[in-house]
């Protein structure tokens, strides 16, 4: 695998991804099960938590399986593409200490980009921290597993989805660098992506700080639509 096929194997990958990535799972489950329109309900935000306020713990459910499912699949397949056709089927190049762990690093950003800057739904979409958690799944099981545990910790006795998220994400780098010493080629990539789920909860921050932030609580009727 020459480097000029690596960057056109990686940028034909990343455009894909992207694009997949960005389907808003959110909106299309609440529009069409419950013809709710998620982004003008609760924080107006298209992910789980808004959804599960919204509408109910089944299209939640149903949510985080699809944003979480879309990420570990687009990552995946990279990987698995990539190398059939370049190494028979051998993996490790892409594993995050690998040489070519900037393609692995590359998609989880790309997957995480499209999905908080959905072109479907005028680059409004949702924060990024279940496709990211797909994502590193795929990319990074062990480092998966860390996210989830940071979230687990902070979210139940706090109840603030917004705090265990941003925290989760704090860790993702962490967790690259103690469990896989990544390069700094998937670092780099690793790094943007956490930053860019901050700045997607800039606002949640912000309540967090002065306490107006909304406890975790399911809409209360599954099959009512929520309506205002």
């Amino acid at each position: 695998m020459t480097s000029l096929e690596a960057l056109i194997y990686c940028i034909v990958a990343v455009l894909i991804t992207f694009f997949i990535c960005a389907i808003p799972s959110g909106y299309l489950i609440s529009k069409q099960g419950s013809h709710v329109d998620v982004r003008k309900e609760g924080s107006g935000n298209i992910g789980t938590t808004n959804v599960a306020r919204s509408v109910g713990k089944g299209a939640a459910a149903l949510t985080l399986l699809c944003d979480a499912g879309k990420g570990f699949i687009c990552v995946g397949l990279g990987k698995l593409i990539a190398s059939q056709i370049f190494f028979g089927g051998a993996l490790w190049p892409f594993v995050p200490s690998g040489p070519l762990s900037w393609i692995t690093g590359m998609l989880l950003l790309s997957a995480v980009l499209g999905h908080i800057f959905t072109p479907y739904l005028g680059f409004h979409g949702g924060k990024g921290i279940a496709v990211g958690f797909g994502a590193m799944l795929a990319a990074a099981p062990l480092g998966a597993l860390g996210l989830l545990l940071v979230f687990v910790v902070v979210v139940i006795p706090t109840r603030f989805v917004s705090a265990a998220s941003v925290c989760a994400a704090i860790s993702l780098p962490i967790w690259s660098v103690v469990i896989y010493h990544a390069t700094f080629g998937f670092l780099i990539p690793a790094l943007i992506a956490c930053l860019v789920v901050i700045w997607a909860h800039r606002t949640n921050i912000n309540k967090l700080l002065h306490g107006e932030e909304r406890r975790f609580a399911f809409h209360h009727d599954d099959s009512e639509s929520k309506t205002k």
